[in-house]
């Protein structure tokens, strides 16, 4: 499929869904647009590493935060079967 970002088509290769694809490019698209905003005068290519970035730091929150829940989880989870045992030993 092809898909247009910064003004340049690309043909694509992928299983996914035609969809997603576009989803994908129109949210880099909005990421480039905020590097604009506040990168006026830059080169395109400056600005697609800004909204590359941008994307990058967002991904490496929702990973840590991510981590975090899985953590949550597995202690919480722990804490009722420690109760479950206590109770049904007693």
């Amino acid at each position: 499929m092809r898909v247009s970002i910064a003004g340049v088509d690309f043909s694509v290769r992928t299983d996914a869904k035609p969809k997603y694809v576009r989803e994908l490019a129109a949210r880099l698209e909005e990421k480039i647009a905020e590097s604009k905003v506040s990168g006026k005068g830059m080169s395109t290519q400056v600005l697609i590493m800004m909204a590359a970035l941008s994307i990058t730091d967002e991904l490496f929150q929702l990973q840590a935060e991510h981590k975090e829940l899985r953590r949550e989880v597995r202690e919480r989870s722990q804490r009722i079967l420690d109760t479950l045992e206590r109770e049904a030993q007693a």
